[in-house]
């Protein structure tokens, strides 16, 4: 039976369902920064390298340079970018840290569309340079304990010469 008089209990059963899942969401503090300008995505201020080296538990190299870095605000999983200029030994150690299931690699030619996310530091997005390597890896899935509050880590290594290559690291 479908009347009125059970229609009404059962949407105030479901409205306080999804309030109740609304504010466990929320931080208790109130300090949450993704809520804080209202915006669904926004660029954390202040937040550059040393937050995406911390987060993704990579040392950069003392002897790199052109280091930047910057956390994008989301409604659900912040992204973390990182980039550096090093040697091509230490590029291909820093990615065989992360413990990828598999080396580095040239992509696929069927490229996934490239997100606008390196462009926020003044760099072309990685997966639309030639000859770029990448390795992914989920930290949890292959029991890297050093980043268990990592769910993904994404590298790209482009080499500029034969001395030196860029770095691209995202996290989430």
């Amino acid at each position: 039976m479908n009347d009125r008089s059970t229609l009404r209990p059962r949407m105030l059963t479901v409205l306080g369902t999804a309030a109740l899942l609304l504010t466990a969401c929320s931080s208790a503090d109130g300090d949450d920064h993704r809520t804080t300008d209202g915006r669904a995505s926004h660029w954390g201020k202040d937040m550059g390298a040393p937050e995406a080296s911390a987060f993704m538990k990579v040392a950069v190299p003392e002897s790199a340079t052109e280091v930047k870095g910057a956390v994008q605000i989301n409604p659900q999983e912040d992204i973390y970018l990182l980039s550096f200029v090093t040697n091509e030994k230490t590029a291909v150690q820093v990615a065989e840290d992360l413990r990828p299931e598999k080396a580095l690699r040239a992509r696929n030619q069927d490229l996934p569309s490239p997100t606008e996310l390196f462009g926020h530091l003044g760099l072309a997005e990685p997966q639309a340079e030639k000859g770029v390597r990448w390795a992914g890896v989920c930290p949890p899935c292959v029991g890297d304990s050093r980043r268990s509050e990592v769910q993904w880590i994404e590298i790209h290594v482009l080499e500029l010469d034969t001395h030196k290559a860029r770095v691209y690291m995202q996290a989430f």
